[in-house]
């Protein structure tokens, strides 16, 4: 069987694929890739079923050395990819020979890349799904030096095209669209005007949990606090310091602080690319 030894782990590398839906009454979340769409692209590169497992690199990417030769490709957040030190093509599939290093590097723009390999990576599921989810801590751990995956079958032959579209990491602003309620009716008028009027931008304590907002605190209309109820992805809670906070792939599956209104899932994976200090514009549209 093929396998993978791992060079160099980078920030925070983890197994993701299209996680573990249908858990929620269990407390579990979906988890699963952050921009679904470049972990989808990456699989289709190297002849994979979007199920697959890749790997999401944060910030400064990975290393691993290949134990037969292989196809590869890299999605997502912008980055040099190199095999035995030689450069190689970003967002299209490339073959390492038996023994290559394959290293991606820092992202250029954005914080997430996507490494697929032909089979992908086949470690034990947890709940159907190989997904790293780091609230819960189900799933494999995060990659660590020497540590060896395992590659499945192969499945195809790798995607046949000259040019994929993907959308490029948000520089300047990222703009959210956000379905009002289930419990807008808790904030003030101002608060409201205010949550659409800019002036938010990504905090540095985001993570694959929320991402987190700094700038204008949404005032309330009324006090206390609800009962803990079901939120879903994408869902804009807001914690009494009154920044918003746009629940990812691995958020809890309750919360007891008011929801203001949802993101739609397809405009969260601009979220998962946008670096601290990025613009966040949330525009209301109807459900």
């Amino acid at each position: 069987m093929n396998a993978l030894t791992v060079v160099r782990a980078g920030a925070l590398t983890t197994v993701q694929d299209l996680g573990r839906p249908g858990y929620a009454h269990l407390g579990v979340p979906r988890s699963g890739a952050l921009d679904e769409p470049a972990h989808r692209l990456a699989n289709r590169l190297v002849g994979n079923a979007a199920r697959c497992a890749t790997l999401e690199t944060t910030v400064n990417g990975c290393a691993l050395r290949t134990g037969a030769a292989v196809t590869f490709a890299v999605t997502g957040a912008p980055c040099p990819v190199r095999v035995d030190g030689r450069p190689a093509a970003w967002g299209a599939p490339v073959r390492a020979p038996a023994g290559a290093v394959v290293e991606v590097g820092p992202a250029s723009a954005g914080l997430r890349s996507y490494l697929a390999f032909a089979g992908g990576v086949a470690v034990p599921p947890v709940l159907g799904s190989r997904s790293r989810d780091l609230l819960s801590g189900l799933g494999p751990e995060p990659l660590v030096d020497g540590a060896s995956l395992p590659l499945g079958p192969v499945c195809g032959p790798p995607g046949a095209a000259d040019a994929v579209p993907c959308a490029a990491p948000p520089t300047a602003e990222l703009v959210l669209p956000l379905v009002p309620g289930p419990r807008d009716d808790w904030f003030t008028g101002d608060a409201l005007r205010t949550l659409a009027g800019g002036g938010f931008r990504v905090s540095p304590a985001s993570n694959r949990v929320g991402l987190r907002t700094e700038g204008p605190a949404l005032r309330r209309a009324r006090e206390g606090e609800l009962p803990s109820e079901g939120v879903v992805l994408g869902a804009v809670q807001v914690p009494p310091d009154g920044r918003p906070v746009v629940f990812l792939a691995d958020h809890p599956t309750t919360g007891g602080y008011p929801v203001v209104g949802v993101v739609p899932a397809p405009a969260l994976a601009g979220a998962a690319q946008a670096v601290p200090g990025v613009a966040v514009r949330f525009v209301p549209v109807r459900g």
